[in-house]
């Protein structure tokens, strides 16, 4: 059943959370999408047989929670992310992030490690406002943005365009995580597809290379896609938490 927080920020944002034995699992989803995914419902069906306390959430501007989504940035879905684990969980937890998400799990993790028993990345996006957006952009979707605040993009995955605002990309660049030093003093595992035409290989590797971790592996599966959400993917996100967890 869908709940809402208020966030110190004073947004008001949806969860839905799931009892069970810790350390808990939080679920943290990717850029315009919500806490009603394939991956998301696939994982509150795996909590609640293995008996797993879950929880999962909307950002502001994103699924059942307030706000608009053009108002957003990493800044403040971070920050909500952080809210929902310091309010509605005990203990250290498992965070699983799905492209943005996983970014926003680099910061949480960065922000509050001893919240962290530790992180599944699914085609982690770390950065991506600057290495994706703003490096893909052509000198006159710079200017656009520039000059008007903002740019339409077509997507994939909706009907409606994306509208990249220049406070996303701006916020964005205050919250990079592979420019400085990144600590992850927990188990970390990311997956990733080989057919992603979203988060490139070369991301995770970058993002394998530059963290420090005492125990750090990447699984590259060929032919999966940015989705990751074929019976199979969502297979490896289970062994892949089932492992952390035994450990």
């Amino acid at each position: 059943m869908t709940e809402f927080l208020e966030t110190p920020q004073g947004r008001r944002i949806a969860y839905e959370r799931q009892a069970g034995q810790g350390p808990g699992v939080v679920f943290l989803g990717g850029f315009k999408s919500d806490m009603r995914g394939s991956k998301a419902e696939y994982l509150a069906d795996w909590a609640a047989r293995t008996g797993r306390a879950f929880l999962r959430l909307d950002y502001s501007g994103h699924g059942e929670s307030d706000g608009a989504f053009e108002d957003g940035s990493i800044g403040d879905w971070s920050a909500d992310a952080m809210a929902a684990i310091s309010e509605l969980t005990e203990g250290p937890q498992v965070l699983v992030g799905s492209s943005m998400g996983g970014w926003i799990s680099l910061l949480v993790a960065r922000a509050m490690p001893e919240r962290v028993a530790g992180l599944v990345g699914i085609a982690a996006a770390p950065d991506f406002t600057k290495n994706g957006f703003w490096a893909g952009f052509t000198d006159e979707q710079r200017r656009t943005v520039t000059e008007s605040g903002r740019i339409a993009l077509p997507s994939e995955y909706d009907d409606q365009p994306y509208v990249i605002t220049l406070r996303l990309i701006e916020d964005g660049a205050k919250h990079l995580v592979l420019e400085s030093p990144l600590s992850l003093p927990f188990p970390v595992r990311l997956l990733q597809g080989t057919a992603d035409e979203d988060v490139p290989v070369d991301w995770a590797m970058r993002l394998l290379d530059h963290a420090d971790s005492p125990d750090m592996r990447l699984l590259l599966v060929k032919g999966a896609d940015h989705r990751f959400s074929t019976p199979e993917c969502l297979s490896l996100i289970e062994d892949a938490l089932t492992e952390l967890l035994r450990g």
